[in-house]
């Protein structure tokens, strides 16, 4: 009788640091790929949901506690894992900076931009390439955004995590006014604390349960200078 196939969970995490999008990964310390980085994620218990799973090994491998957590997609070519048939369900997660940093990082752990990876183990450098094409397309028509932000954030932060995800340049003037045009985000009354001459206004979304719906930013020009 042919092997059964193993059901397994991976999560592809993004963070803003220094303006680019980062990634934790793992380093295996057994074989297959012993020692090559790979995606946090583990086998899936008999008597515990997938999502369940994904948090559980994230929590335990990175100390991370994601604020956007979504299912990306199912992987489970034949061939991907030398050691067996191996079908993965792959989510991806969104963390704030302020999380990002209580993540653990170290010898097994270790950040890396999400845009040059090394060879990773499996098929995951396909996976990280996936989904950061799934969230440049949801940056275009969805509040995202919001997973890789704070509570509150100046326009300037918002349009810089677009700028960082999109991969180019956005004319301020044209951000701003689609970004208040499409009402998920309102401000705050506060302004920025520790700016010089005149601070920036602070911004909150509407509601932060709903992280997956906001305005439009298809057609935010690309700044010429």
């Amino acid at each position: 009788m042919d092997e059964q196939p193993q059901l397994a969970v991976s999560t592809v995490i993004f963070s803003l640091r220094d303006s680019e999008l980062w990634t934790p990964l793992v380093r295996r310390i057994r074989q297959p790929f012993r020692d090559r980085w790979a995606l946090p994620g583990g086998w899936v218990q008999p008597q515990e949901g997938l999502e369940a799973t994904a948090a559980r090994k994230l929590l335990e491998t990175t100390a991370l506690d994601p604020t956007y957590l979504e299912q990306l997609y199912c992987f489970g070519d034949i061939g991907r894992s030398p050691s067996g048939r191996v079908v993965s369900i792959v989510y991806w997660a969104l963390v704030r900076p302020e999380q990002a940093e209580l993540a653990s990082d170290g010898e097994n752990v270790r950040w890396f931009r999400a845009d040059a990876l090394p060879g990773l183990a499996f098929d995951h450098n396909r996976i990280v390439e996936y989904a950061l094409w799934r969230l440049r397309n949801k940056m275009a028509y969805s509040s995202i955004a919001h997973g890789l932000l704070g509570e509150t954030f100046t326009l300037a932060e918002l349009r810089g995590v677009h700028e960082a995800v999109r991969g180019t340049t956005l004319d301020p003037a044209n951000f701003r006014r689609q970004a208040l045009a499409g009402g998920s985000i309102v401000p705050t009354g506060e302004h920025l604390v520790g700016a010089s001459h005149r601070p920036p206004a602070l911004y909150r979304y509407v509601d932060d349960a709903l992280v997956d719906q906001g305005p439009l930013l298809v057609s935010a020009s690309i700044r010429e200078d």
